[in-house]
């Protein structure tokens, strides 16, 4: 029984939250979020926030255990960007690009050793 999490239209960029998302693929939940927690990053918080809600996922509706939960995978898309515009010298403009993200967390039990 696969669990999925999923944060749209987060405020960071695909680019910096992909180097947090690949510390914590395979990892058990609570490793993986002791990993998030000394991470002093912003996408660390965001990506925190989106393993808790899976985690609140699979315990609520699938009622499964958090401790036996791996990560399976963790992948961040691009999601829209915001274009702001600043003014520059001589009349012109200078492009703003405010980066937004869409975050996918999916849980797995851990597979039973033989």
């Amino acid at each position: 029984m696969e669990v999925k999490s999923t944060y749209k239209f987060a405020r960071v960029s695909a680019k910096k939250a992909r180097d947090v998302v690949r510390a914590i693929q395979g990892l058990p939940v609570s490793s993986a979020l002791d990993v998030l927690n000394f991470t002093p990053r912003k996408s660390a918080f965001l990506i925190g926030k989106t393993l808790k809600s899976a985690v609140a996922n699979a315990e609520n509706n699938h009622d499964l255990d958090a401790d036996d939960l791996i990560v399976k995978e963790a992948t961040v898309g691009e999601g829209p960007t915001f274009k702001r515009f600043k003014p520059r010298a001589r009349g012109s403009a200078g492009a703003i690009l405010k980066r937004t993200s869409h975050i996918y967390i999916t849980l797995a039990p851990k597979q039973a050793e033989a």
